[in-house]
């Protein structure tokens, strides 16, 4: 057991934030370099809270790409850092890591991996397993209200228990929703990308597609009128408006722009991805004779959610009645627009609270990506979300998280030796 005095003679690296980044450059750093002594300082009550709700409580622990310059594609703000930063620790590390700790991942359709006990609790005991085995305190309810750097080297960091002196100090608490809350920050030099809200889904108040709420479609692609902002992927319908990979992938690469729109735009979704209106004409034609006979309503054939395809029937005015053969071009036209381009407004969002992605953070010219250590202030290193760097969902974030966190633990491990 380490004393009081010989604890005191260690250098110390003080880690501000419990979260994915912060916990992994900790574990890391400490087995990396028994003589560091580890803290973390966590403002809420809990360690990894992200980590426990990610991914509907099983977390997303990275994706399934093992080429950077496609995986860094999968980035709105940061490709470029991450070209760099990948180059050093990757998503076959990430899953070779937790692997030698006994924590099996697996991949799903989509390219997201999971660990196999479908558990987020899995990667948190693993994580606080390697914390215990390393000797890394932490400290809850610790909010961190300044930093001053020392005049010899190193920082004082002040907290709502009383002052910390480190010689590296790692940033790594996550996103802020306001720039004002980066003060603390700002005030030893750094620069702050203004943060804005990604990874949201679109509100749609009063619109009658609400009520059918819980209905999923697997592919669409959901367009914002007057941009080039398109993508494609699952589309789930709520109480509120639409929500699913493709809008959340919408939403961060229209950060900025959306939020310049006060969150107020219009949006075309084709429903049946494999066709335009153009190409549809001759399928519906074909259709038409193939069922003559048949209602309309009955057992539609682009394979929609039944209840769905009520809802389009009837906003183009198909009686439900109506046999293909009886079906009007007028109503034809209407139905065709609203399968391949149906025009909707959205008013709003609606984030994840928990989940919460920000676009925005330090800015990257200031940071070294080789050690993730500030160019401004020598010993000072940030990882995770802080930084100007969000992806879309799908793992990509946490893969950043382990990314960073690793490079700041093996170079602060490196320098402490």
């Amino acid at each position: 057991m380490t004393s009081g005095s010989e604890r005191m003679k260690k250098k110390k690296l003080i880690i501000i934030g419990g979260g994915a980044a912060g916990f992994f450059c900790a574990v890391n750093a400490a087995r990396l370099n028994p003589a560091l002594d580890v803290v973390i300082l966590e403002k809420s009550s809990k360690i990894l809270s992200k980590v426990r709700v990610s991914g509907g409580g099983r977390c997303n622990v990275t994706h399934s790409c093992f080429n950077i310059a496609e995986l860094v594609k999968r980035y709105p703000r940061g490709a470029n850092f991450l070209k760099k930063t990948f180059h050093q620790f990757f998503t076959k590390d990430t899953i070779e890591w937790f692997a030698e700790r006994g924590v099996e991942l697996k991949t799903e359709s989509d390219g997201r991996m999971f660990p196999v006990t479908d558990s987020s609790q899995s990667i948190i005991d693993c994580l606080v397993r390697e914390a215990n085995k390393f000797g890394v305190r932490w400290h809850l309810n610790h909010e961190v209200k300044k930093i001053q750097r020392q005049a010899d080297s190193g920082f004082l960091v002040e907290t709502s228990h009383g002052q910390m002196s480190a010689d590296h100090l790692l940033v790594a608490c996550g996103g802020f929703p306001k720039s004002s809350q980066f003060s603390w920050l700002t005030d030893l030099g750094h620069s702050i990308m203004e943060p804005v809200p990604s990874l949201f889904t679109f509100n749609m108040p009063q619109n009658p597609i609400t009520k059918l709420m819980g209905i999923s479609v697997e592919q669409v692609q959901i367009k914002i009128i007057g941009t080039k902002l398109v993508e494609s992927g699952p589309l789930l319908i709520t109480h509120w408006g639409i929500s699913g990979p493709a809008v959340l992938k919408l939403s961060a690469w229209g950060a900025r722009e959306l939020k310049a729109r006060d969150y107020r735009f219009s949006i075309t979704i084709n429903w049946v991805t494999e066709f335009n209106e153009t190409s549809i004409r001759p399928e519906i034609l074909s259709i038409r004779n193939d069922r003559a006979i048949q209602k309309i309503i009955n057992r539609n054939p682009f394979r929609l959610p039944q209840r769905l395809w009520e809802h389009l029937l009837e906003l183009a005015g198909i009686n439900k009645d109506w046999k293909w053969a009886d079906l009007p071009a007028k109503e034809q036209n209407r139905l065709i627009k609203l399968l391949c381009g149906m025009e909707m407004e959205v008013s709003g969002k609606t984030t994840f609270k928990e989940e919460f992605v920000t676009c925005g953070g330090i800015e990257l010219s200031e940071i070294d990506p080789n050690t993730c250590m500030s160019r401004i202030a020598p010993e000072l290193y940030f990882a995770g979300e802080i930084l100007n760097v969000d992806g879309i969902t799908g793992g990509f974030n946490f893969q950043h998280a382990w990314t960073s966190g690793f490079i700041v633990a093996r170079t602060v491990a490196g320098k402490s030796m």
